[in-house]
């Protein structure tokens, strides 16, 4: 089910915080958490009921081993580390299966010439986050920091649909006290408020803003070969994946802050970043912390030095890359970020600082080349592209007349990822009034008139 459609609207959403206000007014908690779970599967079900017991399995299993970290709290270090491991790998096995089995044969054969016939395997949505959240649930329980061990909340904690898709990856110790909390247990008119608010940003943002920049990218990497059409299918792809995932992420944190559930930042005006590092602490933020913590502070971190501490950031991209797809456009998005945040750390500590302006250009020009590779079907996609970016196939200026529509877009929102406040600083501020009220309704209304051209989002397909 897709949070820009009529049935997630006008059913899905108000009838699950009917029923669980309901449920908590009668004092039946429990039944509560119960039945958001269950309504949490049923969205992820909605998808592919096939699906349901999967996801189940995973909870089972991590719950179970969670539980067994905690209650081996006296043991040696060596069992519960053995146990860790053992979770881990399963985790990682389940989300390889699924993901990379068919990437990985179709590579061997290459390699030894031998034709594998490849498996019949549709990728779970969410199979990424939930998988990456529960990794991240058992690290915490090995480290003590997981207390709470109720099957349901736990449940919960996994499936809560805001987030369930495509993130943000969460903390086990951010979320369960929120769903403990006696006032959370309340209808807040100003949290719903404040959600509304965010959502209809949000929803406006994917539907309007997105999917008419999505039509002039997939045509551009499609059909483009000269300086302008290339520019213009590379711009479209960044101002798409821009609004697409900031207006899921301003969608899932509206959502939850209807039932008093605050969800962690996740974006944060990614393209106002002046350096590598600091654009990847303003996009999706929660992943760049789970593989901070998780892979490059495991790997030694900056620990042993200056050049391993590059080396361990490289890896750690590539693992980040190859998170995002089976595919070697992928893993090479991946290794760019990573060599080019090592560049940086070595410019940092050897060159002379940039100025402002020219490092924001020079880190906007890497985000858009980078995300050629990250959008291309191929590579001789992704080098037909480039190779009209950098004019070797002619500048095609004629063409400008013939797309003034995507270079009008472009012009119209690139102050509102540069220069104006985000949803988030909005939301901080956030004073109820008739004018705030009336433009959420022309919002939201606009955004129906556009709901007949669903599409997913684009972090669905990670």
């Amino acid at each position: 089910m897709l949070f820009n459609s009529y049935p997630f609207i006008f059913l899905f959403l108000p009838v699950t915080a009917i029923v669980y206000f309901l449920l908590i007014r009668f004092r039946w908690v429990v039944a509560a958490k119960t039945w958001l779970a269950l309504a949490s599967l049923f969205f992820y079900g909605y998808w592919n009921v096939k699906y349901i017991p999967l996801i189940l399995a995973s909870i089972v299993f991590n719950y179970l081993m969670g539980r067994w970290l905690a209650a081996w709290s006296g043991r040696s270090v060596g069992q519960r580390r053995a146990v860790l491991i053992a979770g881990l790998v399963i985790d990682i096995l389940l989300l390889g299966y699924y993901k990379y089995a068919n990437f990985l044969l179709q590579n061997v054969g290459e390699l030894t010439g031998h034709t594998y016939s490849l498996l019949q395997i549709v990728l779970p949505l969410g199979i990424s986050f939930f998988t990456f959240t529960q990794i991240a649930f058992l690290v915490d329980a090995y480290k003590g920091k997981a207390k709470e061990f109720n099957f349901i909340s736990y449940t919960l904690f996994v499936t809560f649909f805001p987030h369930l898709i495509a993130g943000p990856i969460l903390h086990h110790s951010e979320m369960m006290p929120q769903f403990d909390r006696k006032r959370n247990k309340v209808w807040n008119w100003s949290n719903a408020a404040r959600g509304v608010y965010v959502f209809c940003i949000g929803l406006f943002k994917k539907v309007v803003i997105a999917d008419t920049f999505a039509i002039h990218a997939n045509y551009g990497f499609s059909k483009a070969t000269e300086f302008t059409d290339s520019w213009i299918a590379a711009l479209s792809y960044t101002f798409q994946l821009y609004f697409d995932f900031s207006g899921y992420t301003d969608m899932a944190i509206g959502i939850a802050l209807l039932f008093n559930i605050r969800l962690p930042q996740n974006f944060n005006s990614p393209y106002k970043a002046t350096s590598i590092t600091d654009f990847w602490r303003r996009w999706h933020m929660t992943l760049s912390r789970f593989l901070r913590d998780y892979i490059y502070i495991p790997l030694g971190g900056n620990r042993r030095g200056f050049a391993i501490a590059n080396r361990n950031l490289i890896i750690t991209f590539l693992i980040g890359g190859l998170w995002h797809g089976a595919g070697w456009t992928f893993i090479l998005w991946g290794a760019l970020h990573g060599v080019g945040q090592a560049i940086q750390r070595v410019w940092t500590r050897r060159g002379r600082p940039l100025p402002t302006w020219f490092a924001w250009f020079l880190t906007f020009l890497f985000i858009n080349v980078t995300w050629v590779f990250f959008r291309a079907e191929d590579f001789h996609q992704a080098i037909r592209l480039l190779k009209g970016m950098a004019g070797l196939n002619g500048f095609g200026l004629d063409l400008v007349k013939a797309h003034w529509a995507p270079i009008l877009l472009i012009i119209v929102f690139l102050p509102f990822v540069l220069i104006f406040k985000n949803s988030s600083e909005k939301e901080e501020r956030f004073k109820p009034s008739w004018q705030i009220a009336l433009g959420c309704a022309v919002l939201f209304i606009v955004s129906l008139l556009y709901l007949n051209r669903i599409s997913t989002f684009l972090y669905f397909n990670f």
